[in-house]
């Protein structure tokens, strides 16, 4: 029971002094009616007291009641719902947030800041505290409770981030020198959420890389200074602990999850030097031999290392700045596989192009990679880099896989349409295709049900706001700024994991009050000759259609290579030509009379031996073939040009003139 009680207090946040939890203020009412006290028979009203926090009021309002037998002995608690997600929306209205489905109304948990000079905000990981700079000063304010917690006077901070288990605070200001040139006061400073006073302070010039790292249980922090990365234990920033020293590292990430911690760093390549990605388990850094894991490459001036969430591997993207063949805009990217018990490989994509984005699978198991040069393709890989599904191909450029990781969205944002593609992971089956226009930003809901779109700015500066979907395409909520505001930045408040139970995937549309989410997009243009004629589907390139890459569980069979795909395709295409060129030899003729353009076309093409003679009899039955085609749109009703009607009037002669070249006269 005691178990239970500290699970509910924490997923409900800090519980009040003088507050007791639920189970246990219903473990004294059971204890006093199994007493027979007077309580017993009163009313089942609660006494006066502290307001509950907004979610528990909205969890406790959703419960259902418990129902039971008078004489029957209860047999455990009400299960309490899951509470409400609130949206965070920063823009030039000011700072607020709103109620999660189902409501969609503004949250009197957090009392709006109207300045119009709010730069930086954050949640904490469990979404309980939130701190926000409004040019004036960084607050932080308890969301469960709706109470003010901190203020510290830093107007210029830009930058915010706690610390996983709520105990640091970290904020960065623009660096700057002093009018004499001399060095700058310290501008990332640490601060004890507890006493609110200022940890520890350091110059942090660069905004790139500039929060510390922490550790999930915050037993280390570590920070990137010059060539070594920095490690602190326990949240004391005046002891270095450990030191990581290699030449010129220029990046490292932290695993995630319990003990024993991880590291991956990077040092970029030099005189011919290939870069090189190793993995290391802390403390354990002396020399390259205590490394778990080393993976080098070429081509590469900047990679992002991506940690599964068992820290059991390491994905990383190699790009480069520039493609030196000439053949992408975007640099030449690849993908390389980093296993901490030591393997490492080259994931081999199918299609030529840009690595658009890269995402694992939350069982850890598998990941998602969308490549390749538009209509760009979408596969999942497992743990041996093997293909599993492919998606086929299609407008997209970035993959999400929602909390539970029984969802995945592939969309298209940014200089595409908008277009979203939800699959059904397990059976790997195709739920809803809706679209969101213009939109730049994206993100799951925590309860795995909802998703978030929105266009901001800077990125787009009209139309600008968001809307709430049910996964299975349905609009639940839509908000559109006023005329000449903006809304620069909108975000989910967090949970941690098992808050929000995963449900059974649906494929029906929820319904809803709102219309059709989109307007059905503009027909291309069409000249006006071809307005009257039926439409003729023409698509620059022929999409690929989804194709399960496991082997079947009866044979060993392999998945085919790029190579032996294009000649299967091949091969088919070949045989439906053969089978259509035989129905048309066995269909007899329509008309007895045809053109004679017409059977000069059917009849082989001979030589005379002579290139220059055959190709002016190539040239010859070009024009022809035009002046047949100016004659059927004549037929048809069109107002022929002036040259038109020469050419036309040119076919005796041309016929005479082929002829003639035929007969060798």
């Amino acid at each position: 029971m005691r178990m239970r009680c500290l699970a509910t207090m924490s997923a409900l946040g800090p519980v009040r002094p003088g507050r007791r939890c639920r189970v246990s203020t219903a473990r004294s009412a059971r204890r006093e009616r199994a007493g027979g006290g007077a309580r017993a028979r009163q009313p089942a009203h609660a006494p006066p007291g502290p307001a509950p926090p907004a979610n528990v009021a909205r969890a406790e309002a959703a419960a259902p009641p418990l129902t039971r037998n008078r004489n029957q002995r209860p047999t455990g608690r009400p299960k309490m719902a899951p509470p409400t997600p609130l949206l965070a929306v920063r823009g030039s209205e000011g700072l607020y947030m709103v109620n999660g489905p189902p409501s969609f109304t503004e949250s009197a948990a957090f009392q709006r800041d109207s300045g119009k000079n709010c730069k930086a905000v954050a949640f904490s990981k469990d979404g309980s505290l939130f701190a926000w700079c409004n040019g004036e000063k960084v607050n932080v304010v308890n969301v469960t409770r709706a109470e003010l917690l901190h203020s510290f006077d830093l107007p210029k901070t830009v930058c915010l981030e706690f610390s996983p288990k709520n105990n640091v605070l970290a904020t960065w200001q623009a660096y700057a020198t002093a009018k004499d040139g001399t060095a700058g006061v310290p501008n990332l400073q640490l601060h004890d959420l507890r006493t609110g006073k200022c940890l520890k302070s350091f110059m942090q010039k660069k905004m790139q890389n500039w929060c510390p790292c922490w550790a999930d249980d915050e037993s280390i922090c570590a920070r990137n200074v010059n060539n070594e990365v920095h490690f602190f234990e326990n949240n004391n920033f005046n002891t270095i602990a450990n030191k990581l020293h290699l030449q010129k590292v220029s990046d490292f990430v932290l695993s995630p999850g319990a003990q024993p911690s991880k590291v991956a760093v990077y040092v970029p390549g030099s005189k011919g030097a290939p870069s090189f990605v190793r993995l290391y388990q802390y403390p354990n850094f002396e020399g390259p031999q205590s490394a778990l894991a080393n993976k080098s490459f070429f081509k590469a001036d900047k990679v992002t290392m991506l940690w599964n969430k068992k820290a059991t591997a390491v994905l990383v993207i190699a790009s480069t700045e520039v493609d030196k063949t000439g053949a992408s805009y975007y640099g030449e990217q690849t993908l390389h596989y980093v296993a901490a018990n030591g393997e490492s490989a080259v994931v081999q994509l199918p299609k030529n192009g840009p690595i658009y984005d890269v995402s694992w699978s939350p069982n850890s198991a598998e990941f998602c990679a969308v490549y390749g040069f538009m209509p760009a393709k979408a596969t999942v890989f497992n743990l041996k880099c093997d293909p599993v599904f492919d998606f086929g191909t299609g407008p997209r450029n970035a993959v999400y896989y929602s909390p539970h990781g029984h969802i995945l969205v592939l969309a298209g944002f940014g200089n595409l349409r908008g277009q979203m593609e939800v699959w059904d992971v397990k059976n790997y089956k195709l739920i809803s295709k809706p679209v969101a226009s213009d939109s730049t930003y994206f993100a799951w809901c925590p309860d795995g049900e909802h998703i978030v779109t929105a266009t901001c700015a800077p990125r787009l500066r009209v139309s600008n706001g968001y809307k709430i979907w049910h996964y299975t395409g349905s609009v639940l909520h839509s908000y559109k700024v006023p005329s000449g505001e903006e809304m620069w930045q909108v975000f989910w408040q967090p949970f941690l994991d098992g808050v929000f139970p995963e449900k059974a995937v649906k494929y029906q549309a929820v319904p809803s009050e709102l219309p059709s989410a989109e307007p059905r997009p503009a027909q291309a243009y069409r000249p006006p000759a071809l307005r009257n004629k039926p439409v003729t589907s023409s698509k620059l390139h022929e999409d690929e259609p989804p194709q399960n890459m496991k082997p079947h569980l009866g044979g060993s069979d392999k998945p085919l290579s790029k190579t032996a795909l294009k000649n299967q395709r091949k091969h088919e295409a070949k045989k439906a030509a053969k089978q259509e060129a035989k129905a048309d030899a066995n269909q007899a003729p329509a008309q007895d009379k045809t053109p004679q353009n017409a059977l000069q076309n059917a009849v082989p093409a001979m030589t005379t031996g002579d290139p220059e003679v055959d190709k002016k009899i190539k040239n010859l039955k070009k024009k022809l073939k035009a002046i047949e085609q100016l004659k059927e749109q004549a037929a048809a009703g069109k107002q022929l040009e002036k040259n038109q009607v020469e050419k036309i009037q040119k076919e005796a002669a041309l016929l005479k003139e082929l002829e003639d070249l035929e007969l060798g006269v």
